[in-house]
């Protein structure tokens, strides 16, 4: 028996990295799989059907079921397309693991407008379109009386959460993904659905030049670390978490606890009189986080 036996699941990008070890560790755990995946580039250009094939090839090996799906996740008729496929082809929807993503990684004064719009439509538009799309079932099955024990699992980032320089249009859709789960959450409750974030640090083609790792470091960036936390959220023995986003690796799964309020200033009308008192809270507070564990920094 597995944790996710009889559930459906649509994972994006789910063709290599990371979404390819979520969708496997999904069918390991009994779930039956749409398996999205454009086929394009790292950087976004391109298509090709051949991973997602893959992928499903893998996963009925190992006895599970899968169908190919080559939509782009981030229109909104590519969104819908999944949500049908799941529906009409493997009998329902209970999962949504929204992993698509590109990089265009440059200094923002060198970023063109393609990059910005590009990162941005394919992180963020396809985690709004195939969330917006899935809650219309669930929304219909709840207002029919059968209330659904649903799942989002969104993707976020470390970059996003604690801004990595070069990477401000990555940084600002990851960002706003984790925003929106956190939003989403709390819209979807009252249908059954859970909505949580992860922030993965894995080793894939995405990070591929980053950094170099010693070997200790690639085997706790295994993607496979990530996939067991996003395998249980997507499980009925999760329902009670929402709202939250995880950092994940080997090292350990750290939930990240959103903006908190630092000092504050007393409040003035006069900005001669108002300066003072915001540099004195400034210094009162905390620097920002920075990406790596325990690290604080000014802008």
């Amino acid at each position: 028996m597995g944790l996710c036996d009889g559930r459906v699941a649509i994972v994006t990008g789910a063709g290599r990295g990371l979404g390819r070890a979520h969708a496997l560790a999904l069918a390991q755990q009994g779930a039956k799989v749409v398996v999205n995946d454009l086929g394009s580039a790292a950087s976004g250009e391109g298509a090709d059907a051949t991973p997602a094939e893959q992928v499903v090839a893998e996963i009925r090996a190992m006895g599970g079921e899968a169908i190919v799906d080559t939509s782009d996740a981030a229109s909104w008729a590519g969104a819908q397309a999944m949500v049908d496929a799941a529906v009409n082809q493997l009998g329902g929807l209970d999962i949504v693991v929204n992993n698509a993503g590109i990089l265009r990684d440059r200094m923002l004064i060198n970023m063109t407008e393609d990059d910005w719009d590009s990162v941005v439509r394919v992180h963020m538009k396809s985690t709004f379109a195939l969330t917006n799309r899935a809650a219309q079932v669930w929304r219909e099955q709840a207002k029919a009386g059968r209330m659904p024990d649903a799942r989002v699992i969104n993707t976020t980032s470390h970059s996003g959460l604690y801004c990595n320089i070069g990477q401000a249009n990555y940084a600002a859709a990851k960002a706003g993904i984790a925003s929106f789960s956190i939003v989403a959450a709390r819209e979807l409750g009252r249908y059954g659905v859970t909505v949580n974030a992860i922030a993965p640090r894995a080793t894939t083609r995405m990070t591929e030049g980053l950094r170099d790792w010693d070997d200790e470091a690639l085997r706790m960036r295994d993607p496979n670390w990530v996939s067991a936390v996003v395998a249980w959220l997507a499980s009925p023995d999760a329902r009670e978490i929402s709202g939250r986003v995880f950092e994940a690796w080997g090292y350990g799964i750290t939930i990240a606890e959103s903006w908190q309020h630092g000092a504050t200033a007393e409040a003035s009308l006069d900005p001669a009189e108002l300066g003072p008192r915001l540099i004195a809270a400034h210094h009162a507070s905390r620097k920002n986080a920075g990406i790596d564990i325990g690290q604080h920094h000014d802008p």
